[in-house]
């Protein structure tokens, strides 16, 4: 699975775990050219590389899924983190694995926002 990690996740110990399972993950806390990106344009980014957002910044991008879905515009699916803390690294990992593993296949993420 292709995905893409908000900023306040962990790349080591988030990303990493996933990586070893098999996902094709890039964390925007490992790549310095894209530090203080603004939501939209994280949300941009996923779309645009046909990844699934997982984000802990739920409480700003819920309402801007919102609107991408008003205004007609496609995402690749994203994961909204409600109620975990960011160092909550095994319930987060645990949570992302059962997720991926009841939708195996990318395509089914179109446009969908699951909390977690």
């Amino acid at each position: 699975m292709r995905l893409l990690l908000d900023a306040n996740l962990s790349g080591r110990r988030i990303a990493g775990p996933l990586r070893k399972a098999g996902h094709d993950v890039q964390a925007l806390s490992e790549r310095a050219d894209l530090e203080g990106l603004a939501d939209p344009e994280v949300l941009a980014l996923a779309a645009a590389e046909e990844r699934i957002l997982v984000t802990r910044n739920s409480r700003d991008l819920a309402p801007l899924l919102r609107e991408w879905a008003e205004a007609g515009r496609s995402h690749a699916g994203c994961v909204l983190i409600w109620t975990l803390k960011h160092d909550d690294f095994g319930p987060i990992l645990e949570g992302l694995e059962r997720l991926l593993t009841e939708r195996p296949v990318q395509t089914t993420w179109r446009d969908l926002a699951v909390a977690l």
